[in-house]
């Protein structure tokens, strides 16, 4: 179990995974995570393709971009300091990538329908993009929603 928590405790954010990373695949899908860290709503049109196919889409988006946006914009506005670091990735045949991740941040601003109480928050997701001419084309997206939910509401940090 150490390993594994040096491992995490290690790992490159998204940024420096950004200017480290050993192909272009694997460079996106850090940029990808980057946007959430910084709040760039509009960097979604530089990462997203138009008609990117999300398999995880936020409610009521009209399009699976439109999604994208919705999210940075909820994380940016509902959260401060956020971080991800990359725990794994690897680049798959056919330009895919997957990139598993930890993300922390504290949470400030009214956020997925609960108001802002300062709490902290560190939750895991995977994330599985498939790149096409240097965007995202397809997006499968798994967060800790319910330790998500449970550490903005009561501030509990459950096992």
């Amino acid at each position: 179990m150490q390993d594994l928590m040096t491992a995490i405790s290690t790992a490159n954010t998204a940024s420096e995974m950004i200017h480290s990373a050993t192909t272009t695949a694997l460079r996106i899908a850090a940029r990808n995570l980057e946007l959430y860290d910084t709040g760039n709503v509009a960097g979604a049109d530089e990462v997203f393709a138009p008609e990117v196919i999300d398999h995880n889409p936020a409610a009521d988006a009209a399009s699976g971009i439109d999604g994208m946006r919705v999210l940075i914009a909820a994380v940016r506005d509902g959260f401060t300091d956020t971080q991800h670091r990359i725990l794994f990735q690897q680049e798959l045949p056919g330009g895919w990538a997957v990139v598993h991740w930890r993300m922390t941040r504290t949470h400030t601003g009214d956020a997925f329908g609960f108001a802002a109480k300062g709490n902290p928050v560190d939750i895991t997701g995977t994330d599985i993009v498939r790149i096409v001419a240097g965007k995202i084309t397809e997006i499968y997206h798994v967060e800790e929603l319910l330790k998500l939910t449970q550490q903005i509401s009561t501030g509990a940090q459950p096992a």
